[in-house]
């Protein structure tokens, strides 16, 4: 049973996320605040964790930098509608996603197991060649959704798994038109709601993390009023 920490000042939170993620079948231990949280990582690390970011005695930055000193296990962040700034810094530290908060249960479950399905197959534990997980290879682009690998001319791009899953979405069909409403249904369930700009958000870091390996990349077009499409270059 897979160990996931869930660290938040909300007790509310940690009462009903654990409560969902024990019923899922995971083992779940709570911490109020970061210092109680890294004092039990240090005698021993859990799987993966979530942590809110805005907590008393250690928020979820200065945990995140200390974890980041010694293991890479998967971690997510849950942040409030104000917290742009945060997230960026907050990814650029190590961190492999966030949630924004209000979330839904089912849209965190989703997130954990798929970085807990791509550490699975980092780690070689996982064998599965079924169609949605086979290696996607669109022009100078290999994406390989088992262990969320994005190379773009060969080059390494860290992504998280919002960015990923619309990468994903528009390479499938090269020159096919996705509008944004397609788009948040791919990253987001019915039960959350998210308006256009903040797809257009995950869309522009999507770019400008693949313009760091690229300076010309292009392959993602706007349609203004449209939607978006990828172009196989």
């Amino acid at each position: 049973m897979q160990k996931i920490a869930l660290v938040d000042d909300d007790r509310n939170i940690l009462t009903s996320v654990s409560i969902t993620l024990e019923a899922e079948g995971f083992e779940v231990e709570t911490y109020n605040d970061g210092q109680a949280a890294q004092d039990a990582f240090n005698k021993k690390l859990p799987y993966m964790a979530v942590l809110d970011i805005k907590m008393p005695r250690m928020d979820g930055m200065d945990l995140l930098q200390r974890l980041r000193q010694k293991t890479s296990m998967p971690v997510i962040f849950l942040t409030s509608n104000d917290d742009e700034i945060d997230e960026v810094l907050g990814l650029r530290m190590g961190a492999d996603d966030y949630v924004k908060k209000p979330f839904s249960q089912r849209l965190l479950v989703e997130r954990i197991r798929a970085l807990l399905r791509r550490q699975d197959a980092i780690a070689g534990d996982v064998i599965d060649d079924s169609e949605e997980n086979k290696i996607m290879i669109r022009g100078e682009l290999t994406m390989d959704p088992l262990r969320h690998a994005v190379k773009w001319k060969g080059l390494d791009v860290s992504l998280t798994v919002t960015e990923f899953l619309l990468l994903q979405a528009l390479a499938q069909r090269p020159g096919f038109v996705k509008s944004r409403d397609k788009l948040m249904d791919v990253a987001y369930d019915d039960q959350v709601y998210v308006d256009e700009r903040t797809i257009d958000s995950h869309i522009k870091r999507l770019r400008k993390k693949m313009r760091q390996v690229d300076d010309d990349f292009s392959a993602i077009e706007t349609l203004y009023g449209i939607g978006y499409r990828y172009n196989e270059e």
